[in-house]
C-alpha cells in the first residue's frame, strides 16, 4: 500500500509560507528575483500608461466632433411633448384635484402655479427685451460677440392675464374658475409651423363632463404662441430663454369635474402618436371636490281654526 502522506503541522505550514515571501537560498520573494519585478512592473505600467492614452484620444476624438449648442441627432423628436401646471401628475394619468372650500387644498395648487411663474416675473423679463417682431420667426445666424450666446424673447407673466396671478393670486383655485398653464417643450432649431399665416394656438376641447363646463378662456388672447419665440438654439446658446406660456381659464359647473385635452395647434405638430400620450397634447382631469351646501327648507305648518 502507498504510505499515506504526512500531515504538515500549523508552524510547518507557516515556515513554508514565509519561506515563499522570501526565500534567502535563491533570492526570490515571491517567486521572483527582485530584478524579474522590476521588469514585470514596467511591463504593466507601460501597458496602463498606453491604454489610459488611447482611451483618453477616443474620448478627445468624440469630444471633439461633437458641437455643445447643437444634438447630433434629433430624430426621435418630430414634436415637442406637452406639459400642464399644477403638475399633479400619477402613473398613468394628470389629475388636479382640489376643493375650493378648503384653503389649505386650494392653496397647494396657487403655490404650485406661483413658483412655476416665478422666473417670469415682469421685472427679470425687462432684460431679455429685445424688440422681437411678433408673428415672425427670430433667426439668428451669429452669436454675439464676447458672450458667445444669442438673445432670447421675453415672455413676461402678464401676458397671462387673469391667470398671471397679479389680480388674484388664489388663481380662481378658491371659486369654480381654475387656471391652469399650458407649456410645449422644448426642441433645437424647431419650428412649429412652415405655414406663415396659420398661428401657433393652443386648443383645449372636453373629453368627458362636457355638461360640467360653463366656459374656457384663454391668456393671451387667442391661445397664441408668438413665432417669435422660436426656435430655441438651446440652452448655452440662450440661457436667458423662456418657453412661451397659455393659460386656460375653466368655469366649472354642476358636478365640477371634467376631463380636457390641450393642444398646441401647428401643421408640424402632431398629435395621434399612440406610444407617447403627451407628444403635441396634454389629456388631464380637473375637479372641485367642494360640495355646496343645500339650503335649509323651512315649513310652515298653517293650523285650521
Amino acid at each position: 500500500m502507498a504510505a499515506l502522506k504526512e500531515k504538515r503541522t500549523c508552524g510547518q505550514r507557516c515556515e513554508d509560507f514565509g519561506r515563499f515571501v522570501w526565500n534567502s537560498d535563491n533570492g526570490t520573494s515571491f517567486g521572483r528575483t527582485p530584478e524579474k519585478w522590476v521588469y514585470i512592473s514596467l511591463y504593466y505600467a507601460a501597458f496602463y500608461v498606453v491604454m489610459t492614452g488611447l482611451f483618453s484620444l477616443a474620448i478627445w476624438t468624440l469630444m471633439y466632433t461633437l458641437d455643445p449648442y447643437t444634438p447630433d441627432y434629433q430624430d426621435r423628436l418630430p414634436s415637442p411633448g406637452v406639459m400642464v401646471w399644477p403638475d399633479k401628475y400619477d402613473e398613468e394619468h394628470i389629475v388636479i384635484t382640489y376643493n375650493s372650500s378648503d384653503k389649505a387644498s386650494w392653496s397647494k395648487m396657487s403655490s404650485c402655479l406661483h413658483n412655476f411663474l416665478g422666473q417670469y416675473n415682469d421685472t427679470l423679463q425687462k432684460d431679455c427685451d429685445h424688440n422681437c417682431t411678433k408673428g415672425k420667426y427670430f433667426m439668428q445666424d451669429k452669436f454675439l460677440p464676447g458672450t458667445h450666446t444669442k438673445e432670447s424673447c421675453s415672455f413676461s407673466v402678464s401676458q397671462l392675464g387673469n391667470c398671471s396671478g397679479l389680480h388674484d393670486p388664489t388663481f380662481g383655485y378658491n371659486s369654480d374658475m381654475p387656471c391652469v398653464i399650458i407649456k410645449m417643450n422644448r426642441i433645437i432649431n424647431y419650428r412649429p409651423s412652415q405655414n406663415n399665416t396659420q398661428d401657433i394656438q393652443v386648443n383645449c376641447t372636453v373629453l368627458e363632463g362636457v355638461e360640467n363646463v360653463k366656459k374656457i378662456e384663454y391668456f393671451p388672447e387667442n391661445a397664441l404662441m408668438d413665432r417669435s419665440y422660436f426656435p430655441y438654439y438651446g440652452k448655452l446658446a440662450q440661457p436667458d430663454y423662456l418657453n412661451p406660456l397659455v393659460a386656460v381659464r375653466i368655469s366649472l359647473t354642476g358636478k365640477r369635474s371634467a376631463k380636457f385635452q390641450c393642444r398646441v395647434v401647428a401643421d408640424k405638430i402632431t398629435y395621434e402618436n399612440i406610444h407617447d400620450p403627451y407628444e403635441g397634447k396634454v389629456v388631464f382631469t380637473l375637479q372641485n371636490l367642494h360640495v355646496p351646501s343645500k339650503p335649509s327648507s323651512v315649513h310652515h305648518h298653517s293650523s285650521a281654526l
